[in-house]
């Protein structure tokens, strides 16, 4: 069957008048700040006291983005006697957010949880070449880090905080058991010196009687 003449026009004319009758949404945008889902991915924050310049995050970067260098540090010995060690201290952490792709994963492979997402995005700038943060930058980013997220009420507990709940558990059942025994010992009268002497003979001599005794 052929189409009716003008059918399309009349399909765009119901779409506009649809879409006259409901309320516009317009965003009022940097007046009013919009609200972020809580896993927004704006930037990257460093938390520098948890860097041990491993080198993890610089070398899986797919984008190559992360340039940090650093020097070693002897450390003195703990201890009289002890043997010195050395230590690697940061000297510049910075990223490239003109090459970054925000994959997180610099992020995930972090062991020592230094980086951390930041839903701050108002970091545009007019020089291409001033996308690139410093140290200094990313630990201010760092304090607009939301908090986690509440762990799921149905979720397994995890294997750590489960041993430790049943050693302690464990322990406290044994403390548990032995309290009414150390109450009893105390509960318990001690012995005069001539009961227990009595005692004493009559373990000796089982085959002696009460009478006997009271003739003694």
């Amino acid at each position: 069957m052929p189409p009716i003449p003008g059918s399309g026009l009349a399909k765009g004319l119901a779409v506009t008048l649809r879409t006259m009758t409901k309320r516009t949404v317009t965003a009022q945008y940097p007046d009013v700040q919009p609200e972020l889902p809580p896993r927004s991915r704006g930037v990257i924050g460093l938390f520098e006291e948890n860097c041990t310049v491993c080198m993890l995050c610089a070398r899986e970067c797919p984008d190559w983005c992360i340039y940090i260098d650093s020097h070693k540090e002897t450390v003195p010995p703990a201890a009289p006697g002890g043997r010195e060690r050395s230590r690697n201290v940061l000297d510049r952490f910075a990223i490239d957010f003109a090459l970054c792709m925000y994959c997180g994963i610099c992020i995930e492979v972090c062991p020592f949880d230094a980086l951390f997402w930041s839903p701050e995005f108002e970091y545009a700038e007019t020089d291409i070449h001033e996308l690139t943060h410093e140290r200094d930058k990313l630990r201010e980013w760092m304090w607009t880090v939301p908090e986690p997220p509440a762990l799921d009420p149905g979720a397994e507990e995890p294997k750590e905080i489960a041993a430790a709940r049943k050693t302690a558990d464990k322990l406290q059942a044994q403390e548990a058991q032995e309290a009414p025994q150390t109450q009893q010992a105390r509960e318990t009268p001690e012995a005069q010196p001539g009961q227990e002497t009595q005692q004493r003979r009559a373990a000796d001599q089982p085959g002696r009687t009460e009478e006997q005794e009271g003739q003694e």
